[in-house]
């Protein structure tokens, strides 16, 4: 469907990507994934044809219904759910040469535009529009909303529900979690999986990649790979490659200088002189591999609090809301030091609100709210990024912030520390006005560190952060000896930081005895059983066992030539790799780059090479089987 061959990419003098060559085929669920200024957003406008492929090729057939997330809104005055109905072209199309053909009083017109309206759907538009709109957390009554009426947020999440109501063939979403709870996050999610078209997905959400994509096309060093399967899979085989590439740079390293050193003991001997330049063409002539690197370019830990009180907050039957009106009431809440706390809930349940109690932006309207002596709070919200100064540069943010706090760090001390958050060179330096989104979150989370708070509040704190920060965050606050509080539709790093998951819903704050899986379970309604399931449980006659049996008996049958086949390919990579350490066991013995076993080791490279080509093969065929076998055995 989208062939790429040599395709080269650059964005002024520098080259984004180059040589690509691969494809995506229909109905493929790719996962775009590298750092920030890879060029993940121009692979998008170049399939937008809103850029050319420098050198090489780009196909993809014509007239490609192609549908990505609008980046502005206009402050229109038609209604949230007309504008959501505008994403499909073709409806609109037909409605309006509709309303033509009724004006001309065409008959015949009218009726054949009746047909094409059913058949494409369109009785049934406003519904499918009012579904998405719902799905993605807009209330009941916000449909007949103008759009104007809408905040940034929100107006990004009407640009979503646009894009998903076009009947695309191929869709386009660059970070479309980023304006979402957690709630939506699922609710997308499940919508994703079904759809029909091609997707191609930017995101920085491991859970979402995970459960969404079946390929992931990385872009790294000015080049793209794809890998079949999910984010899992692809780490878990990038890993793998790296690995090797390293095994194979320190070989090839031990090779150029057991002949450098030939080189240099005989380049003045006459005798020698011959074999020694030919020793010299032949390093020449080495296609030399670049050593592996993966490192994430973070490096930062949260330094421990001055002071820690073992208890820091305690509510007891507080109500809070705005005004007169309570949001959420009879909240009991002891916050200790270690606790670490997620909140779950759907939007606008209250848990920001929460949050801000918390924080003391909000007074509680009733109720005890103790809070201790030496409590040093961290806040992160999104509005602090809009709190930045944006003529400073991060450094001239961390020197203000050192002095107010009445610190004496050095001017390298602070680089030192900036730079733990990939603030480096100019970076440092430079006024921040430019940076963009991921790049300012990264500079409030830096100063947030900086003060060494005992109680740390997170509202939405890995919104525009890429895969890299996000596992260093989570990293360091799995070492943070303080109290945790944090909203996030990240679910990977609720999984590895939280041990107390809190559900805000009805005006209440309870205690979830799940797990992010049971939440996920309770979102999309997959633990309730339809009636036809209902009469089943409990039956135990001797029919109903028989019928069992039959059912497991047709299941093992279709399921075992998929199993055997898994089998097949795990005997096979077993015996690949036995294979390939064998070969690298002899390679690793110094004797065998002697000029006696040229030829040996002339074979045994090139066997390594085909053991390792062979092993990714089945590798690859081995993921895809056991997908598949997953799949049926979970529809099952």
């Amino acid at each position: 469907m989208l062939n790429f061959k040599q395709c080269t990419l650059r964005r002024g003098s520098r080259v984004l990507f180059q040589d690509a060559t691969f494809t995506i085929h229909r109905g493929e669920k790719v996962g775009i994934t590298g750092v920030n200024g890879c060029g993940k957003s121009s692979l998008f406008a170049l399939l937008r044809g809103e850029l050319h492929a420098d050198t090489g090729d780009f196909e993809m057939p014509p007239n490609l219904a192609i549908a990505h997330v609008a980046q502005e809104t206009p402050a229109l005055s038609k209604s949230a759910l007309d504008y959501v109905i505008d994403g499909d072209e073709e409806l609109r199309n037909v409605e309006a040469a509709l309303a033509q053909a009724e004006h001309d009083d065409d008959g015949n017109r009218q009726a054949l535009l009746h047909v094409q309206l059913e058949n494409i759907g369109g009785y049934t538009a406003r519904n499918r529009a009012a579904q998405l709109l719902s799905g993605l957390a807009f209330l009941p009554g916000q449909e007949e909303l103008p759009v104007s009426s809408f905040s940034g947020g929100w107006r990004m999440r009407l640009n979503l529900a646009q894009a998903l109501m076009c009947r695309s063939e191929l869709l386009l979403l660059d970070e479309p979690t980023n304006h979402l709870d957690l709630d939506a996050v699922i609710w997308l999610q499940q919508w994703l999986t079904s759809y029909p078209g091609t997707l191609l997905l930017i995101s920085h959400d491991r859970d979402f990649l995970d459960d969404v994509t079946t390929h992931i096309a990385h872009i790294e060093q000015q080049a793209i790979e794809m890998y079949t399967g999910n984010y899992t899979a692809f780490e878990r085989r990038r890993a793998e490659k790296l690995a090797q590439q390293q095994s194979a740079y320190q070989r090839q390293q031990r090779e150029v200088a057991h002949i450098q050193s030939y080189i240099n003991r005989f380049r003045a001997q006459a005798t020698k002189a011959r074999q020694a330049q030919s020793r010299i063409k032949a390093l020449e002539r080495m296609e030399l591999i670049a050593a592996a690197h993966a490192d994430s370019p973070f490096n930062f830990s949260f330094r421990d609090p001055e002071k820690l009180p073992s208890q820091l907050l305690q509510l007891n039957k507080v109500n809070i809301g705005y005004g007169d009106k309570p949001i959420l009431s009879n909240v009991k809440l002891h916050i200790s030091s270690g606790d670490r706390i997620g909140l779950l809930g759907a939007n606008g349940a209250g848990k920001s609100t929460l949050i801000k109690l918390l924080s003391g932006k909000l007074q509680p309207l009733s109720g005890e709210f103790n809070s201790a002596q030496d409590l040093k709070l961290g806040y992160f919200a999104q509005h602090q990024l809009e709190q930045l100064d944006p003529e400073a540069s991060a450094m001239q943010h961390l020197l203000r912030l050192d002095a107010s706090i009445g610190g004496r760090a050095t001017d390298a001390d602070l680089r030192s520390f900036i730079g733990g958050f990939a603030f480096n060179g100019d970076m440092a330096t430079t006024p921040i006005a430019p940076f963009s989104g991921g790049e300012k979150a990264r500079l409030a989370l830096a100063l947030l560190v900086y003060q060494r708070p005992n109680l740390l509040l997170l509202d939405e704190p890995t919104n525009h952060l890429d895969l890299e920060m996000r596992e260093a965050l989570g990293m360091a606050l799995q070492d943070y000896k303080g109290a945790l509080v944090v909203i996030s539709h990240d679910r990977h790093l609720l999984r590895n930081v939280c041990d107390t998951l809190l559900l805000v819903k009805d005006g209440a704050v309870q205690e979830y005895d799940g797990d992010l899986d049971d939440y996920r379970q309770l979102i999309t309604g997959a633990n309730r059983t339809s009636p036809a399931e209902d009469k089943s449980v409990g039956d135990n006659s001797s029919a109903a066992r028989k019928d069992k049996k039959r059912l497991e008996a047709e299941r093992r049958l279709q399921l075992k030539p998929l199993r055997d086949k898994v089998k097949k390919l795990e005997q096979q990579m077993e015996k690949l790799q036995t294979q390939k350490d064998a070969i690298e066991s002899q390679l690793a013995d110094p004797a065998i780059y002697g000029e006696a076993h040229k030829l040996k080791l002339k074979e045994l490279l090139a066997q390594q090479i085909q053991t390792t080509q062979t092993l990714d093969q089945v590798e690859g065929d081995w993921l895809e089987a056991s997908e598949e076998l997953e799949g049926i055995e979970s529809d099952l």
